[in-house]
């Protein structure tokens, strides 16, 4: 499941000292724009201490996280949309990704320019949602010279549907918002508005870039983000990108963790990143436990039980008889796969089992 997030920004914010501590990918990172040309992709290990628990009680041959895909998108300037700098490029990268992860500069650093000439993180999130805005607004126009006839006078309900679904994009957009914040009532209405693919109907979190003093409790320029943000229903998480490509540099675990502990940190802002991306992106993970590998599977949240198993296989999910369900709890307190099914604590589900989170799971299917 090669789901992507797309790290954007406006130049020299840290998208690609954050994107290098998130991957082994070295994206080039300079004090100057558009360093980062072609889109880097990176395949980022989901940090999961279920894995870590589960190996214990097992001691499986290898342990097999899942992992998430990070795009480093080329920094976009004002005026994109009419295809300034790297625009157009930038905005085909990023209609490819399925979530944004938007890293603000909340930082004062003389040493390292600024496109506007200085700091101010609302004006750089309104600059990209204005470009991202008018790109959608001409997508919406486009269709709208398609479909508005038919709609009118042929009598099509479904030219009908996707024009309405287009005006009250088109309301949100010229009024300066964002496709996201508008809501449609009807399934019909919700699936035509899915497949525009509008650049804002992403799902996004803004990422504050901030100095070391501002690791754990931000500052004034955190603060002025949460406000301008606040009724988009949109996460922020705050990241130090220095000190994280500081983190990267050690070898051990122990090391990094000492470290974090010392500058007050229970968890690096690179693994709340990463777990905070594939929430944004509506992932879970289910589990495999066996002697031969430990192993987490991403699913979309809300699968059943039949579209998990063809996550491993799809002859998995054409040949689906029935799941056996241990909750990772369980399987913690009783130590075995053994000791859960005496105790009672296996449940037998069907095709309609809605998978959970965390669930160990052992899937019966006859090809």
């Amino acid at each position: 499941m090669a789901l992507q997030c797309g790290i954007v920004g406006l130049p020299n914010v840290g998208k690609s000292t954050l994107f290098n501590c998130l991957s082994n990918a070295k994206a080039q990172s300079a004090n100057f724009p558009f360093c980062t040309i072609e889109p880097n992709v990176g395949v980022i290990t989901v940090p999961d201490e279920r894995l870590n628990k589960l190996a214990e009680l097992i001691h499986p041959q290898r342990i097999v996280p899942t992992t998430v895909e990070i795009v480093d998108i080329a920094g976009l300037v004002k005026g994109a949309s009419k295809g300034e700098g790297l625009g157009n490029k930038f905005l085909a990268n990023i209609r490819e990704t399925d979530a944004i992860l938007h890293v603000l500069r909340c930082f004062d650093d003389e040493n390292i320019t600024h496109v506007d000439g200085h700091v101010d993180p609302v004006r750089d999130k309104e600059i990209i949602d204005a470009e991202l805005q008018i790109k959608d607004l001409e997508t919406i126009d486009m269709r709208i010279s398609k479909v508005q006839k038919q709609a009118q006078t042929g009598g099509d309900k479904q030219a009908k549907l996707i024009y309405d679904v287009l005006l009250k994009f088109k309301e949100a957009l010229e009024q300066g918002k964002s496709a996201r914040t508008v809501t449609f009532d009807t399934k019909d209405e919700q699936k035509a508005a899915r497949e525009l693919f509008l650049l804002t109907s992403k799902p996004v979190m803004y990422v504050c870039n901030v100095d070391e003093a501002s690791a754990v409790n931000g500052n004034h320029y955190v603060e002025a983000v949460r406000e301008a943000v606040k009724e988009e229903n949109a996460e922020i998480l705050i990241v130090a990108a220095k000190i994280e490509s500081e983190i990267a540099e050690f070898e051990t675990y122990e090391e990094r963790q000492m470290f974090l502990e010392e500058i007050g940190l229970e968890e690096s802002g690179v693994g709340r990143l990463i777990k905070s991306a594939y929430r944004l992106l509506n992932l879970e993970t289910y589990l495999t436990a066996g002697v031969q590998e430990v192993r987490a599977w991403t699913y979309l949240k809300g699968s059943k039980a039949p579209q998990c198993a063809g996550v491993i296989h799809t002859d998995f999910e054409k040949g689906f008889i029935r799941a056996e369900v241990i909750k990772y709890e369980d399987f913690i307190n009783y130590g075995s796969e053994a000791a859960v099914k005496e105790a009672g604590k296996m449940s037998v589900e069907g095709k309609e089992y809605i998978v959970q989170d965390g669930d160990i799971m052992h899937f019966r299917f006859n090809v």
